[in-house]
């Protein structure tokens, strides 16, 4: 027979472990489940001058996405976009946006296979992606915003595919060659109510060519024969959701439960007008003559966000080049500013994700920031926050496998599966 201070022993033991296992708080909970995830942003706009020998993402620049920020957040994958703006249809508008597309796609391997190629790869697949991280890198993924560069020739989807990219939207803020653009719907003017006979021919290639379609520009008829055309799944890479807010840049319920028939998903975005427009109109108003004052006081010409579309690609890129300077100098000067409207924060933000899972089921939304193109709200403004997102989803209840798919196991079983019906499709 033991003695009886064994026993007690043995129970102290067994409580004092159990007690250990309670007693995690929850900034430990917080970094655990976030170390676990593959942590994805799908959309990342780029400027290249960040891409030199002398300025890169290896330094911690002022703009929202650079490996030290990313390394600050744990952010793991960031989709850096090759963005081109809508002009005319015609040569000369493609021939011109073609050199912008090339210029964006040669940034991109650069960083990855010259400036910083011990720090972080071009991934094009999940295994990939999964390689990388296993190796200690951040990983890079090229979307493709706007596939007006491509032009009038069909095989110039399979030269981008070729650069790395693997989703593309077939419109911006304009009516493509391929696609009506959801901005139609503030003049009821379409092209072709949906997508042009060269726009169908554009889903069937992407579907050969294993690359993700975007629908998060495209009109919402556009977006419906997408599906029906598609033997794929589609995905919208940075939109909310319009029962929400109501802006066009967002899907209804109509197209969400689609969506979520479709097998694909939507990538919840960060943007403060499109999460919550009350809000973003009245902090917008109080601070438009801030950032007009701290432009001035920096020399930098300033634009509303309605006119940045008139903008040409020299004065965007310049624009969006300095507006994360003028940004934070507001939010300094806002700080101690006691009757400043509330921002759009990372509880907006969040607000869509619930809604969003509760429509549509957990496997079919993810996230993204819209980072250096105008996305980012309170506590998300940069990759350095992004374990607040984490932080706002664990308050809520999400557990760690529910997290993991938000963050990116959805996105990557998306993208498997594309890949799959390409090679279906080949053999």
């Amino acid at each position: 027979m033991k003695p009886l201070y064994i026993f007690i022993g043995l129970f102290a033991f067994t409580a004092c472990k159990n007690k250990t296992k309670v007693e995690e708080t929850f900034e430990e909970k917080v970094d655990r489940i976030h170390a676990e995830a593959v942590t994805i942003d799908t959309h990342n706009d780029i400027n290249t001058a960040n891409f030199t020998d002398s300025i890169n993402y290896t330094q911690r620049l002022d703009n929202q996405v650079n490996l030290p920020k990313m390394e600050e957040g744990g952010l793991d994958v960031s989709w850096l976009i090759v963005y081109t703006g809508q002009e005319e249809l015609n040569e000369a508008g493609y021939l011109k946006a073609e050199v912008n597309a090339l210029d964006k796609f040669a940034a991109i391997h650069r960083l990855t296979e010259e400036i910083a190629p011990n720090q972080i790869g071009l991934a094009t697949n999940s295994k990939e992606v999964r390689a990388l991280l296993a190796a200690g890198k951040k990983v890079a993924m090229i979307g493709v915003e706007n596939a007006y560069p491509i032009g009038l020739d069909i095989h110039n989807f399979e030269k981008y595919h070729q650069l790395g990219a693997r989703y593309i939207s077939l419109s911006h803020n304009g009516h493509s060659q391929f696609s009506d653009s959801n901005t139609g719907e503030a003049d009821q003017v379409w092209l072709y109510k949906g997508l042009s006979e060269f726009g169908k021919e554009a889903i069937k290639e992407m579907n050969r060519l294993g690359m993700m379609i975007d629908i998060s520009h495209p009109s919402k008829d556009a977006m419906k024969q997408m599906i029906a055309l598609s033997k794929a799944p589609i995905i919208a890479s940075h939109s909310s959701a319009r029962a929400l807010c109501d802006h066009s840049r967002n899907l209804d319920d109509e197209q969400l439960l689609m969506l979520k028939e479709n097998g694909g998903l939507i990538q919840t975005v960060a943007f403060a007008s499109y999460l919550n427009t009350e809000k973003y109109e009245a902090r917008n108003a109080y601070t438009k003559d801030i950032y007009k004052s701290i432009a001035a006081e920096m020399k930098i010409d300033w634009y509303e966000r309605n006119e940045i579309a008139g903008l040409n690609e020299a004065q965007k890129t310049t624009f969006m080049e300095q507006y994360p300077k003028v940004l934070a100098a507001a939010n300094e000067r806002l700080k101690n500013d006691l009757n400043a409207p509330e921002e759009v924060s990372v509880v907006d933000f969040v607000n869509h994700i619930d809604y969003l899972v509760n429509l549509m089921g957990i496997d079919h939304v993810g996230i993204s920031s819209d980072f250096d193109g105008g996305g980012g709200v309170k506590d998300w403004s940069d990759a350095s926050e992004t374990k607040n997102v984490t932080a706002e989803l664990v308050k809520r209840g999400y557990n760690q496998e529910q997290i993991n798919k938000l963050w990116g196991e959805n996105l990557l079983r998306v993208l498997d599966e594309v890949q799959l019906v390409s090679s279906q499709m080949n053999s």
